[in-house]
């Protein structure tokens, strides 16, 4: 049996700042909201939503015998987290002015699961670092990390919405499991709804992907008439303005250090990087999904008709 306060220990030695535990069960309720959302039709052109909508909350059809769910998170807030100045048409999202999370995660959940087994050698199960579908918002709210707020992000009361996510799901019990987070503490704050450029946040704490800019700015989606409100890669506005984020304080772990500064960059900057430049600067880092093309094409949207635009 798996010792609860040792997972903790082991996943703080792995980096971590905060681990629950939760048993691994069908997640009914958050699969309830979700296939309202896809009836609705708020995942858009994003049809990978639509599959294994089943598997999402429940564990156990991911990991044949699962028994024990170990959520992780780890902070990356800097200080493009907290906004950019007015007037800057070429903001990135904070999260992605770091090396790529999926990589760095992966190793630290790898770190995790071997000091695991090194304690249990029978121990099986399998590592996610937002690479299957699994509803780890609500697994986290689920292991007690925090609630589920009203622009859809997981806000912790120590981090607030700035911290990235991985998993173990694991086929032994634990001796204990951490108590969900079943209060919401969001209150009559909107902050989030009223800073979002585009009205992307619906009143059941969904989001439109149709309307969202980190969606359009990254994704395939249906093209918008809407602006991108200054933003080339994802879209942070939802955040900055959260007043837990704002009390958080920065990451502490090196490893999301940022890999460039995005408010020394320009859109002349941008414009006149070629693939060469790019790899230097971003290869490590998340903006090498959209590739350099798509980012300066969404340079060229956000420049205002009086900033001449080069090609």
């Amino acid at each position: 049996m798996l010792d609860l306060l040792n997972i903790k220990k082991l996943a703080a030695d792995a980096g971590f700042d905060l681990c629950g535990v939760a048993p691994c069960r069908h997640l009914s309720e958050g699969e309830a909201r979700f296939r309202a959302w896809l009836a609705r039709g708020g995942q858009s052109s994003l049809g990978y939503m639509e599959r294994n909508a089943e598997k999402r909350f429940d564990p156990r059809l991911l990991v044949e015998g699962a028994r024990t769910a170990v959520v992780c998170a780890v902070s990356y807030k800097n200080a493009a987290s907290e906004g950019y100045p007015a007037g800057h048409r070429t903001k990135i999202a904070s999260y992605a002015c770091t090396a790529d999370y999926h990589t760095t995660i992966r190793a630290m959940l790898a770190q995790l699961f071997e000091a695991l087994r090194a304690a249990y050698p029978g121990l099986g199960g399998r590592a996610f670092t937002d690479t299957a579908p699994l509803a780890e918002k609500q697994l986290a709210a689920e292991a007690g990390l925090g609630w589920i707020g009203r622009q859809s992000l997981l806000v912790t009361p120590q981090f607030g919405t700035c911290v990235l996510l991985g998993e173990l799901i694991l086929t032994d019990e634990a001796d204990a499991y951490d108590t969900p987070f079943g209060e919401e503490r969001c209150g009559t704050c909107r902050r989030c709804v009223e800073a979002c450029p585009t009205g992307a946040i619906a009143p059941d704490r969904t989001i439109d992907t149709a309307r969202c800019i980190s969606c359009r700015t990254i994704e395939k989606v249906p093209e918008s008439d809407a602006g991108l409100d200054g933003w080339i890669f994802g879209c942070d506005c939802c955040q900055s303005c959260c007043p837990w984020n704002l009390r958080a304080p920065r990451h502490r772990n090196a490893a999301f250090d940022p890999v460039f500064d995005p408010l020394a960059m320009d859109a002349a900057a941008w414009l006149g990087m070629d693939e060469t430049a790019f790899e230097a600067l971003c290869g490590r880092t998340p903006l090498t999904r959209s590739g350099l093309a798509r980012i300066r094409e969404n340079v060229r949207r956000n420049i205002a008709p009086e900033e001449p635009s080069e090609r």
